[in-house]
């Protein structure tokens, strides 16, 4: 006997991903060497020091047992003081953080606590695909804000017309931005904030770059602006920062009426994190943060060998100023499907197609800085072999 999905699944967006996790399987089962540039799984270890606080925190047989509902204090003590130490911001720890399951719980998440079915939603094109599944989990509307070049990446808020703006509840950003590299500053946010008193909408920030800036330039957290804890909140992971993607582990920031609606929809959902990994996020956050610098620095040293490398090789790119994705422009006549499976058939190269992350990604790639520098050299030399930067393109398609 089969059972048919509900209705809710069967409208889900459609996993892009999963589709270029499968072209680079197909390769790497034949034997190819590719270079997998394509996803955004970070590729270096968590530092020892959280490790070891792990291994100890997992041999408390007071671990072993449910966790508080809302998480351990001590890990929203450990987030109010990152906040405070890093951005000078001030937050209380039981009615302004809230324990997630990693950010993109929070995300998906968050249009489930706040929007009533046909409701408001105002998602940035591009953005993280996983915005969409929020929205429609929700049942809710999505009004797109396109992010373009000309406008460094950052939303043009001129653009929505009246009516959207009255209607939308919400509203998604993300900077550093995934996938463009895009930073965003304190005008901007100041904008956001005058933007969403006036018309009563919630701004939640994906604050999951948040440590990975480039140029001497810090990352800008929204919740530094005045007036940002009274219209949104900051999604933070540790992902990043520390290297704990499989950890699942992060926390939202801000608004109090928003953390008692997460806090309320996890009630329904989860009995908390298990509490020797809420213990090790709370040391990654207090401890030792040579790591996070060091981490930093090795992202920007394979931005500049990837960077300077396509140009040296003819190809128009423009280094990120943040995150650890490069955003470049696919070469004509190529779409960024095309451009993409063209890597990978002749190169061995994997990239994400810009279409992937909305209708304003097509024409361009997104490239991960998760990899050797050593492969982005070799990378470079294969496109280089290519010569679709020194030759007319139709001689080698």
């Amino acid at each position: 006997m089969e059972f048919p999905q509900s209705e809710l699944l069967k409208s889900l967006p459609k996993q892009f991903f999963a589709s270029l996790v499968q072209k680079v399987g197909a390769y790497t089962e034949q034997g190819a060497d590719v270079i997998n540039l394509g996803q955004g799984n970070p590729d270096q270890p968590t530092p020892e020091h959280i490790v070891e606080k792990l291994k100890v925190a997992a041999e408390n047989p007071l671990n072993h047992k449910y966790s508080p509902f809302r998480g351990l204090r001590s890990l929203k003590e450990a987030a109010a003081e990152f906040y405070k130490r890093e951005y000078g911001v001030q937050l209380d720890p039981e009615e302004e953080i809230a324990i997630l399951f990693g950010g993109k719980a929070g995300l998906v998440e968050i249009p489930q606590c706040l929007l009533n079915p046909g409701e408001t939603i105002l998602v940035p094109d591009p953005g993280y695909p996983d915005y969409w599944s929020g929205v429609e989990m929700a049942r809710a509307k999505m009004v797109t804000m396109p992010l373009r070049e000309e406008n460094r990446f950052l939303p043009d808020f001129s653009e929505l017309s009246a009516e959207e703006l009255t209607e939308a509840k919400l509203m998604f950003l993300n900077y550093p931005n995934n996938p463009t590299g895009a930073v965003a500053g304190k005008d901007f946010f100041d904008e956001t904030i005058q933007l969403a008193r006036k018309n009563e909408i919630c701004v939640v920030h994906d604050f999951a770059y948040g440590a990975i800036g480039f140029d001497g330039k810090r990352p800008y957290s929204f919740l530094q602006s005045e007036g940002a804890k009274d219209v949104g909140i900051e999604i933070y992971t540790l992902s990043k920062t520390y290297n704990m993607a499989g950890w699942r582990v992060g926390f939202a920031a801000g608004n109090k009426s928003v953390i008692a609606a997460i806090n309320l929809l996890q009630d329904h959902m989860y009995v908390s994190l298990f509490g020797a990994v809420q213990e090790a996020a709370a040391e990654a956050l207090l401890g030792p943060q040579e790591c996070v610098a060091e981490l930093n620095d090795l992202y920007e040293s394979r931005r500049n060998v990837l960077i300077d490398g396509l140009t040296n090789i003819g190809w128009n790119v423009t280094a990120p100023k943040g995150s650890f994705f490069a955003w470049l422009k696919v070469p004509e006549p190529f779409s960024s499907i095309g451009f993409a499976d063209f890597l990978l058939d002749k190169a061995h190269i994997a990239v994400a197609p810009g279409i992937g992350f909305g209708d304003c990604g097509e024409g361009y790639v997104r490239v991960g800085l998760l990899t050797s520098e050593k492969r982005l050299r070799e990378a470079v030399s294969r496109i280089e072999s290519l010569g679709i930067f020194k030759k007319d393109i139709d001689n080698v398609l």
